[in-house]
């Protein structure tokens, strides 16, 4: 017998045919339970697990699996809460497909060795989370490949159907507040903005290689209502980069701003850190914006911040993607954000 026994060796060893064998293994067909029972007691006897997935995949012309592109390490995915949720919306939206969910990073690093990547990964169809700098190259991959794609924020190609959200509206609307307010010396912390991930001062010349749409339009956001405010790229959504941004806005009491737009809740929460190590209160010194809407851990304030809908964004991501593979088209779809109104934020001081 070879090492390696087949459903043909189990069929023999069982008395059926071949075709039964599979039968009683795939359950699609009419086989008594007593055949079934053969079946499985010779297939155990004989150390077969199941007919290979790999051929079974070949035989359908699908894998099913939907791969989802993250620009980060799936670690730094798993401490956003806005990450989570929206995986938990795409794994609901492709429930009518059966399929499995495979995460995949496009961080820019070329590792050769690598057995899985978004240049081999045996996936149906992508969703590819947006807010990356890295979107167009992830974009171009899959188009070479043939392999359907939704991107949620910043399609990169008009034949890419995207998922949206009024990254610019949204903001301009929380700077409307602050305006409101009284706040007139604003600073806004953004996202990561090309792919190199430059941290600094956001100037004409870094903003005219952004590659991050998110980025982008939040800018546009804000500057609509504050045309000259400041601005400091991060290196990722994390709390970390947003103390580090601030730090640096916020040391110098005769030029300090007296509000802060961050660009994610992380980034938000960072400032906040970094305003108390200063010796600031919030919002009393200085007023803090975040863009998410979600809960941060430890963070003490009720932060005031621009909420979007991830769950319902992932969802139609992955409900666009059925549609996709059943050989629909399905439509664009677009969200709004909602100003949460928190006690991160008050008039400014005199």
């Amino acid at each position: 017998m070879p090492s390696h026994p087949t459903l043909a060796d189990v069929a023999e060893k069982a008395g059926v045919s071949a075709s039964t064998a599979s039968i009683a293994f795939s359950g699609s067909g009419p086989v008594s339970d007593a055949t079934k029972e053969r079946v499985l007691a010779a297939a155990a006897a004989l150390g077969y697990a199941g007919p290979d997935p790999r051929a079974r995949s070949l035989r359908r012309g699908r894998s099913g699996i939907v791969g989802v592109v993250l620009e980060e390490r799936v670690r730094a995915a798993f401490l956003d809460p806005v990450k989570i949720r929206t995986l938990d919306g795409i794994a609901e939206g492709i429930a009518p497909l059966g399929a499995g969910l495979l995460l995949l990073t496009d961080t820019g690093d070329v590792d050769g060795d690598a057995p899985v990547s978004i240049e081999s990964a045996p996936v149906d169809a992508v969703v590819l989370i947006g807010c990356s700098p890295r979107l167009a190259d992830s974009v171009a991959t899959f188009r070479r490949r043939g392999i359907p794609a939704v991107a949620i924020e910043g399609a990169a190609d008009e034949d890419i159907l995207e998922i949206a959200i009024d990254n610019r509206a949204a903001t301009r609307r929380g700077a409307e507040y602050l305006q409101k307010l009284g706040h007139s010396r604003v600073a806004i912390v953004a996202l990561p903005i090309d792919p190199v991930r430059t941290r600094g001062p956001i100037t004409p010349e870094v903003e005219s290689r952004a590659t991050n749409v998110t980025t982008r339009d939040r800018l546009l956001g804000a500057r609509e209502i504050f045309p000259d405010a400041p601005a400091v790229a991060t290196a990722a959504s994390s709390v970390e980069e947003g103390r580090a941004a601030a730090a640096g806005l916020l040391a110098d009491p005769t030029g300090r701003p007296t509000a802060i737009i961050a660009q994610s809740d992380l980034l938000a929460a960072g400032v906040i850190r970094a305003a108390e190590e200063l010796g600031l209160r919030v919002p009393d010194d200085v007023s803090v914006l975040g863009f998410d809407g979600i809960r941060v851990d430890g963070l003490q304030h009720d932060l005031t911040t621009l909420d979007q809908p991830s769950a319902a964004k992932g969802r139609a991501a992955g409900e666009a993607i059925v549609r996709l593979l059943a050989g629909e088209e399905p439509e664009p779809a677009a969200f709004t954000c909602t100003l949460h109104i928190g006690d991160t934020t008050a008039p400014p001081r005199g």
